[in-house]
């Protein structure tokens, strides 16, 4: 008496691969400025004149004369001026990237037998 089995082979294989991938920036800035300005201006202008002028003549011939004369001027100009700043100035600038990568691979591999036998002489064909 004969006896049949069944006798298989297979085979698997696969692979995975990820890409991530991530990059930014960043940017600041900031800026502070303070300004202070005054200005003055005075002008002053004074002009002064007087005059006398006296004549005399008395009755027996004598005769007297006077003059005076004053005459004064001033000007005067003032100006005055202040000026402060400060400032401040800041930068930042910053920039990344990164990456990552993954990879994998796998492989399996199977054999499966079976036995025949043929009436009571042995196996035949045997495997595993």
């Amino acid at each position: 008496m004969s006896e049949y089995g069944e006798f298989q082979t297979g085979a698997e294989s696969g692979e995975i691969e990820q890409l991530h991938t991530e990059a930014g920036s960043e940017q600041d800035y900031q800026s502070d400025f303070g300004v202070y300005s005054q200005d003055s201006a005075s002008a002053e202008s004074t002009d002064f004149e007087t005059g006398k002028h006296v004549e005399y003549e008395g009755a027996d011939g004598s005769r007297y004369e006077s003059t005076d004369y004053t005459s004064y001027s001033h000007d005067e100009a003032e100006t005055n001026s202040v000026f402060a700043a400060e400032g401040s100035e800041q930068s930042h600038t910053s920039e990344y990237a990164s990456m990552d990568a993954l990879r994998a691979q796998f492989e399996s591999a199977f054999a499966e037998g079976t036995q025949i036998t043929d009436g009571g002489h042995g196996p035949a064909i045997a495997g595993h």
